[in-house]
């Protein structure tokens, strides 16, 4: 690792290339520049963790350098190389935020020792502000992926992670459960939140205008292509492209995809021009991909470069202490959308709904919600009617009805087993071994 990455600027060719030399031996990464313009071009285009810049430069000086410098990166550490007749204005400019000065002819050894306490100062604000972020991000997405089981608990503090490391992802998980809301709190809570998020749904774009969509296309490259097209990667540049369904794109294609990912390139239909693009990938499955290219039925090699980090979404079937307050919440939201009064569930429906079979998962329950809240009948998803339906005995079909009651109930008190007693109308001690019994969780029971 560098020690840092260092822009030193000095109008004076020798001192500013022995300085170059002398920090890039002592282990930094080292830009240098002439003057403050040259300066302000490279801090643009590069990150840097410190600004070593002498005050006395023809043209802008080392102060309007600093000034400029720190208003585009307010947490960058400046140090100022001063004249004899400098240091009072060195010292005024510490006040205004400078890090610290060194008065010329300096020591090499306390050069490096001053960019050393500077680089360390830099680093400890950008850990800070890392911390800060992931922990905004996680209270953001609270917002988004709803609930409290420790399965959507994991995938929360998993894609806080995540969204800061800039690398393609695999989102897998069945219909519904929510794989573009996830791509989406990658996008958001990540480095490329102010560029496009471009989602692609693989299955939705028909075979023949596919590579058109993707990759774009010139005037005259095809009959009808009347004029130059960006493709949906190109419009990206910058952002975060989402594959939707990957699994179901054309095996044709695949090959065509898997170059764009490797080299970050892609060739417009009818053109021999190679466009850079700087993307992330995110692409979703509901299948198991990996067993889809042992089947020959995807391209191996395009999984393994999807899939550089693999996340999977959980049902609601691993989560279904989530699904009253996921219900909860949409309700509400549907209500205030269509300006209706909010409806309070009641203990047994949401009982009924956290034992359902939901196929569709969250997209499902939503949908119920939605239904709920305009006061139409909601749709029988009795768990213990499926049993029913199955064969299953009477004590089978009252225990998990049972376990479901008790489940809501919990719910609604937040966990605590003594009141949520009282609200059922049962002994603390019967209910205590009831949840026990069904594998159930309480806060004052742990």
């Amino acid at each position: 690792m560098s020690r840092g990455r260092i822009l030193f600027v000095d109008d004076e060719t020798q001192l500013r290339e022995s300085a170059r030399e002398w920090l890039s031996l002592s282990g930094f990464s080292v830009e240098a520049a002439a003057d403050a313009r040259s300066a302000l071009r490279l801090l643009r285009d590069g990150e840097f963790e410190a600004l070593v810049t002498d005050i006395r430069m023809p043209g802008a000086d080392g102060m309007a350098l600093m000034r400029a410098a720190r208003d585009a990166d307010p947490s960058l550490p400046v140090i100022l190389l001063t004249g004899h007749g400098d240091v009072a204005l060195a010292v005024e400019a510490m006040r205004g935020g400078a890090h610290d000065f060194l008065e010329k002819p300096y020591d090499a050894d306390h050069l490096v020792a001053v960019i050393d306490r500077a680089v360390a100062a830099r680093r400890l604000d950008d850990e800070v502000e890392r911390l800060r972020a992931r922990q905004g991000a996680q209270a953001a997405l609270e917002d988004r992926l709803i609930g409290n089981t420790p399965a959507i608990l994991e995938l929360r503090r998993r894609l806080a992670q995540l969204a800061e490391i800039d690398v393609d992802i695999l989102i897998s998980g069945e219909t519904g459960t929510g794989k573009e809301v996830a791509a989406r709190a990658l996008h958001d809570f990540g480095k490329r939140r102010t560029r496009p998020f471009v989602a692609l749904n693989c299955a939705a774009i028909p075979e023949s205008v596919f590579e058109s969509e993707l990759f774009g296309h010139e005037k005259g490259a095809f009959t009808g292509a009347g004029q130059r097209r960006i493709g949906r990667i190109e419009h990206a540049d910058g952002g975060t492209v989402f594959l939707d369904e990957v699994d179901s794109m054309p095996l044709a294609l695949q090959a065509k995809l898997l170059r764009v990912i490797q080299e970050r390139v892609v060739e417009p239909l009818g053109s021999n021009r190679q466009m850079p693009v700087d993307v992330r990938f995110i692409a979703s499955t509901k299948l198991d991909l990996k067993a889809e290219s042992n089947a020959g039925r995807f391209r191996s090699d395009l999984y393994f470069r999807l899939a550089t980090v693999e996340t999977d979404i959980p049902p609601l079937s691993a989560r279904r202490d989530d699904i009253p307050q996921l219900f909860r919440h949409f309700a509400r939201e549907a209500a205030g959308r269509h300006d209706l009064p909010d409806r309070i569930p009641e203990a047994a429906l949401l009982a009924e709904l956290a034992a359902a079979d939901w196929a569709g998962n969250v997209r499902e329950l939503r949908a119920a919600a939605e239904r709920y809240a305009l006061g139409l009948p909601t749709p029988g998803r009795s768990g213990i009617g499926d049993m029913a339906a199955n064969g299953a005995r009477l004590p089978e079909r009252v225990a998990a009805y049972e376990a479901s009651l008790i489940r809501a109930a919990l719910e609604e008190h937040g966990g605590n087993a003594q009141t949520a007693s009282e609200a059922l109308g049962v002994p603390r001690r019967t209910l205590s071994e009831k949840i026990a019994r069904y594998g159930l969780k309480s806060t004052d029971l742990e």
